[in-house]
């Protein structure tokens, strides 16, 4: 039941970061439906124009194309993590967190420093699945969804044909965007559940 609830929640989340998202939607979720023709059973709105008709598509229907990042967004913090492996594990990349994910990092890393152990995957941002650095490349999409103070960047991407969902949640604090939480839709764990005690 819980399952079912997480995985409802963060669907309907992915569809409202795709109703904002506009056109990085589109790679995520494919091109949106096409408008209705004049002969469907739908009435007729006598205020609107007439309906163009489509234009004829000699090639299939392909995602849409990366758009670039802007800097400074709550994506630009995302896309180092899927650049280099472990990123969110180094100790100098804590200024991009803030809690309850800082304070899990930093539990870790004291962990870490005791030689009791490790407490956190170095694959966290791939969902702890195998590193195939080119498949992420290939299959990666991103759709960032930003509410005044607020983002959530959803990240889905394809490895070794398995699909993985995750969902990065930030907060804007003193002018810059800073993680607090990562949830693995597809795994159902979140950053901020580890006790790295």
């Amino acid at each position: 039941m819980l399952r079912r609830l997480v995985l409802a929640l963060a669907s309907l989340s992915m569809l409202a970061a795709g109703l904002s998202g506009g056109a990085s939607a589109q790679g995520l979720f494919g091109a949106p439906p096409p408008k209705a023709s004049s002969g469907d059973n739908a009435p007729a709105d006598e205020t609107s124009p007439p309906a163009a008709a489509p234009a004829p598509q000699t090639a299939p229907a392909e995602l849409a194309p990366a758009t670039s990042v802007l800097p400074g967004s709550p994506t630009a913090v995302v896309k180092p993590f899927y650049e280099h492996l472990g990123l969110e594990l180094e100790p100098a990349q804590r200024k991009n967190f803030i809690d309850p994910a800082k304070t899990v990092l930093d539990k870790s890393d004291a962990l870490r420093a005791s030689g009791q152990g490790e407490c956190l995957d170095p694959n966290m941002a791939l969902d702890n699945a195998n590193y195939d650095k080119l498949a992420i490349d290939k299959s990666l999409r991103t759709i960032e969804a930003v509410n005044g103070d607020e983002a959530k960047v959803v990240v889905a991407f394809v490895v070794e044909g398995h699909q993985h969902r995750l969902e990065w949640k930030l907060k804007k604090v003193g002018g810059a965007w800073k993680v607090s939480d990562l949830l693995s839709v597809t795994g159902e764990w979140a950053l901020s559940q580890y006790q790295c005690e």
